[in-house]
């Protein structure tokens, strides 16, 4: 990976950051993320390029519109950044290998998935779709998964959820399922069980510590979604990996 080569995937980032910010606006407000242009929610005008220069922008700006002087949400600049520095990451992973492509396009799909459930407890079915169709295409790439591999991806990933949602009764949400499925269907029976693994530990701890410190109550419900997300990231680019550490560990018992 050439230095030119990585400043140049790593700006891409930040242009596709931006555009996964317009996603996690308009998606659960079921607005389309072509049309109208980018504005200002809170004034409507219409932003000029200078508006939208990813994280620069924000920066220059102090955080508020140009033109009404209104908050702007730390979480532009965020996901600008996450966006930016996981394709960099990627890239030096996966070079221009086919690889590349299914695990930049799982990886937008998991943040917008994480951000939208974070702010509005709930995943849209427009997203999901997208990602389902995108790992399809994918898997038309030469060195896929293959449809066999993707299917049983697809069920591990979203069968223990189900089994939870159906014993539940809605204790745990619908879009929890399906994004798990999606994810499935880029990472393979194996991986999709140690994203999931990943995200319920990380989900359970943090609602421990949550409880812990009073910041939510036994009833209040907790967004899984990011915590899916984030085991699933992980699984995809370390998974191989763990799972090798822990069958290691269990044969010297």
């Amino acid at each position: 990976m050439t230095f030119f080569g990585a400043v140049i995937f790593f700006v891409f980032g930040l242009v596709v950051g931006s555009f996964l910010n317009v996603c996690i606006w308009r998606l659960p407000r079921g607005e389309s993320v072509v049309f109208p242009p980018s504005h200002c929610p809170a004034c409507g005008r219409r932003l000029a390029w200078r508006d939208m220069v990813p994280v620069l922008s924000y920066i220059f700006l102090q955080g508020r519109c140009r033109y009404c002087g209104s908050r702007i949400s730390h979480r532009y600049p965020l996901v600008e950044a996450l966006t930016g520095a996981a394709f960099l990451f990627l890239f030096y992973l996966y070079g221009t290998s086919s690889r590349l492509v299914a695990a930049l396009v799982l990886t937008c799909v998991l943040e917008v998935a994480a951000f939208v459930d974070l702010e509005h407890m709930r995943i849209p079915n427009g997203l999901l779709l997208t990602g389902a169709v995108a790992g399809l295409l994918v898997n038309l790439l030469p060195g896929s998964l293959g449809w066999r591999e993707m299917a049983l991806g697809a069920v591990a990933g979203a069968g223990p959820l189900l089994a939870v949602v159906l014993a539940s009764r809605g204790g745990m949400g619908g879009g929890d399922v399906k994004l798990a499925a999606v994810a499935g269907l880029y990472l393979g029976w194996r991986l999709a069980l140690t994203g999931l693994f990943l995200g319920v530990v990380a989900g359970g701890v943090m609602a421990v510590v949550m409880l812990a410190l009073r910041r939510v109550g036994r009833r209040d419900p907790i967004p899984f979604g990011p915590f899916l997300a984030v085991g699933f990231w992980v699984a995809m680019v370390w998974g191989k990996e763990l799972l090798a550490c822990y069958l290691r560990l269990t044969a010297g018992r």
